[in-house]
């Protein structure tokens, strides 16, 4: 059973991943059209003032590890750290970002070098990519200086989280300062819904990389996940139907 099972992962993997690459060819010669999520279109905003008022802006990654399944949210919100980091490395203060996992601080470093080597006129500061805890409250407790004290106007924070959330969402509330936060997290994401100024509900975390034109792969994962969904819905209306004639 368990090998039938693996066989069948390995098969939606190897499907969604073929799949993938050829859209992503595709999305290489024709522009995709995406529907209005309001969230992106402010974030490209507060960016922008970042860069054109000197202030700094501040990714916080939550605490999921990359060997649990709460890694994806993680994984997204370093796609668009990448994103980030490359528009805003050449303002006058670069990007910070703040993690409660040693695995996402180290590839959070590693993204924001990338994007210095890149700009010109950045310099990699190696304190930029930051462990501020290893438990859920030590984590937000150890980002709010962050937020609070550098010069910050615009705060992301996508993520594994819990409530301690609020304590993010509250300090950058009190400073002024923009918030884009989404979770894969149902209790964080109902804290954030009530306390973020731009949240980020269900599947759109996860569509985070294509709507800040981080690459066409981040676009053609878009694309997977409808194709994936309307599979998904075909067998379980096949399955109904297969057990209403009595197939089943």
């Amino acid at each position: 059973m368990s090998i039938g099972l693996g066989i069948a992962g390995f098969g939606i993997v190897f499907f969604s991943s073929v799949l993938m690459l050829g859209l992503a060819f595709l999305h290489r010669k024709k522009p995709s059209v995406f529907r209005d999520i309001p969230a992106f279109t402010r974030l490209r905003q507060a960016v922008g003032l970042v860069v054109e008022d000197g202030s700094r802006l501040h990714v916080s990654l939550g605490h999921g590890a990359l060997t649990t399944p709460q890694s994806a949210s993680a994984l997204a919100g370093l796609a668009l750290l990448h994103r980030l980091a490359n528009l805003t490395s050449a303002g006058d203060q670069p990007p910070i970002s703040t993690s409660g996992d040693a695995t996402l601080a180290i590839l959070s470093q590693d993204t924001l070098q990338a994007a210095a080597r890149t700009s010109e006129r950045a310099n990699f500061d190696p304190t930029a990519g930051r462990l501020t805890g290893l438990t859920p409250f030590s984590y937000a407790a150890g980002a709010i200086p962050a937020i609070r004290d550098e010069n910050v106007s615009a705060n992301v924070l996508m993520g594994n989280f819990g409530v301690e959330v609020a304590l993010l969402t509250d300090a950058a509330e009190r400073e002024n300062s923009f918030v884009l936060a989404g979770s894969d997290n149902l209790v964080a994401q109902a804290v954030i819904y009530a306390t973020a100024q731009e949240p980020l509900i269900g599947e759109e975390v996860y569509a985070a990389g294509a709507y800040s034109e981080a690459g066409p792969l981040h676009t053609a994962s878009l694309s997977v996940q409808d194709v994936l969904r309307w599979l998904i819905i075909a067998a379980i209306l096949v399955g109904a139907l297969l057990t209403l004639a009595g197939v089943l």
